[in-house]
C-alpha cells in the first residue's frame, strides 16, 4: 500500500498492471502533483510484482511530458519547493492515457482541461470500466 493512493485506486492500478491488461489504453486512475510547480503525474497502473513502480504520463515541468515507468520513491523525493507530492482528490480520468499524452506532447505539459484534452480524441472514448 502507498500513502499516495486510496485503497480503491491502489487495487485498480494493480488490476490494470496485470499481464492480461498490458496492451490496454487505461484511463488515468490518479493525478499526483506538487503545488506551484509543473511536476505532475497521471498514473494508470502499478506493477503487481513491484507495486512501487507505476506507469503513466509523467511531467517534471520542463516541457517534455512522457509516458513511462516511474519509481514512487523518486516521485516522493522530488524537492523543488517545500510542498509534498499530493493527490488531486477531484481528478477523474475522462479519456484513455493516450489522449492525455497526445495533448501533453502538443502543448508541452500535462493538461487536465477537458476541452483542451477533448481536441485529441480520435474516436469517441468508451466509458472507464473502473468504478
Amino acid at each position: 500500500m502507498t500513502d499516495l493512493f486510496t485503497p480503491e485506486q491502489y487495487r485498480q492500478q494493480i488490476s490494470n498492471g496485470m499481464p492480461e491488461n498490458y496492451s490496454k489504453d487505461h484511463y488515468p486512475v490518479v493525478r499526483l502533483h506538487i503545488l506551484f510547480t509543473g511536476c505532475e503525474w497521471l498514473l494508470t497502473e502499478l506493477n503487481p510484482e513491484e507495486p512501487n513502480i507505476a506507469f503513466g504520463l509523467c511531467d517534471l515541468g520542463q516541457g517534455f511530458p512522457e509516458l513511462g515507468y516511474v519509481d514512487l520513491d523518486e516521485v516522493r523525493s522530488v524537492k523543488t519547493v517545500p510542498f509534498p507530492v499530493m493527490q488531486d482528490v477531484f481528478f477523474k480520468g475522462e479519456y484513455p492515457i493516450s489522449v492525455y499524452a497526445d495533448a501533453a506532447r502538443s502543448i508541452g505539459a500535462i493538461t487536465i482541461d477537458s476541452e483542451e484534452v477533448k481536441r485529441f480524441v480520435k474516436t469517441e472514448p468508451t466509458p472507464d470500466p473502473s468504478p
